[in-house]
């Protein structure tokens, strides 16, 4: 059966889709979008749901059946979410059901959902149901703040705290005050992923790492969520 990744975090603006979308291609997983705002990886992927009569993953919950996932260039298997999302998701033990039921339907090793931030129904039945749980953090304040709670709730669930948009100093009173958080946890720190213009700017749809070499700008983006593929295919082992 396929291994499910789910990337959460408390609090958006942290990198959480751009590591999804990342994790996915390289993972050569399925991306389940639960995201029901814009800005994600539905819209990343190309995708324009509104565009769409009809709502593929809702048909998915309603009736029973695997949604076929979408397939482009250089870009992850996509499961898109929609707007409708926000209001008409079922309850959480539907959603942890048929993402094991999808997850072994389909051809793939890897499963990797996007959540919208915060807890949610969507969000709760994924997390029930994870093999690891990416927690995207920048060394901020208020990400830190997010992610000491997110901790403190959840220290048994499979976390692994994703560093990103991280200064070529890293600033050393969040480096301890994040040490600390994990302390005496199971909670595993992942590779650090670099803070890069470039990332924010981009208007390319396809992965990051698809590209061969990516931009200069690029490259250390790149092989850090090279890394924290190698190191999530090692914890779940």
């Amino acid at each position: 059966m396929a291994k499910i990744v789910v990337h959460h975090s408390r609090k958006g603006g942290v990198g959480k889709s751009t590591g999804a979308y990342e994790l996915a291609y390289l993972l050569d997983a399925v991306l389940v979008d639960f995201e029901h705002d814009g800005g994600g990886v539905t819209g990343k992927w190309g995708y324009r749901p509104l565009e769409r009569l009809r709502i593929p993953i809702l048909d998915a919950f309603e009736s029973g059946r695997t949604p076929r996932p979408l397939k482009g260039h250089g870009k992850p298997r996509l499961v898109p979410g929609h707007p409708d999302l926000y209001d008409q998701m079922p309850q959480h033990e539907v959603v942890a059901n048929a993402l094991e039921r999808w997850a072994k339907d389909w051809d793939t090793e890897w499963v990797v959902v996007d959540t919208h931030p915060g807890i949610s129904s969507a969000a709760f039945g994924a997390l029930s149901v994870a093999h690891a749980v990416i927690v995207p953090t920048p060394l901020r304040n208020l990400d830190l703040t997010a992610t000491e709670e997110l901790i403190n709730d959840m220290p048994d669930y499979p976390l692994i705290i994703s560093p990103t948009m991280i200064p070529p100093v890293p600033p050393e009173a969040e480096l301890r005050r994040l040490a600390k958080a994990v302390e005496g946890t199971p909670v595993q720190v992942g590779p650090p992923v670099p803070r890069a213009v470039a990332v924010e700017r981009r208007t390319k749809r396809i992965a990051i790492t698809s590209e061969n070499p990516p931009a200069k700008a690029l490259q250390p983006v790149a092989e850090a969520y090279e890394e924290t593929a190698k190191f999530v295919q090692e914890y779940v082992r």
